[in-house]
């Protein structure tokens, strides 16, 4: 998964007002941020997964466990990086989080003519 640069790695504070622009309500929008947080964890752990299953061994030798380098460096990339949380807030102010609402869908296809 490409991460944006411009992503802080820590907390900024926010207007509260910017979030409620797109869905009208706050928590609405939060539920939206939580959501694609959790799509992007699940994404950035099977990319970790993967990555790191390259680099294992069938045999347990010691010093091996304790000296492979390339999991090490790996697993410190991915702690670098931006909490998912955070990219899920910047990809939702900018625009790139599409979302919808069943309930809103049903009332307009009900109001439609046949």
């Amino acid at each position: 998964m490409k991460t944006p640069n411009s992503v802080p790695a820590s907390i900024v504070t926010r207007n509260m007002s910017d979030f409620a622009a797109a869905t009208g309500n706050v928590y609405e929008s939060i539920a939206i941020i939580s959501k694609r947080a959790n799509q992007i964890s699940v994404k950035l752990k099977e990319e970790l997964n993967g990555k790191l299953a390259e680099f294992a061994t069938t045999v347990d030798n010691l010093e091996e466990v304790f000296e492979n380098r390339e999991q090490i460096e790996i697993s410190k990339h991915y702690e670098r990086l931006p909490k998912p949380t955070n990219l899920a807030v910047e990809e939702f102010l900018e625009g790139k989080v599409h979302f919808r609402t069943p309930a809103e869908e049903e009332v307009t296809e009900a109001r439609k003519p046949e």
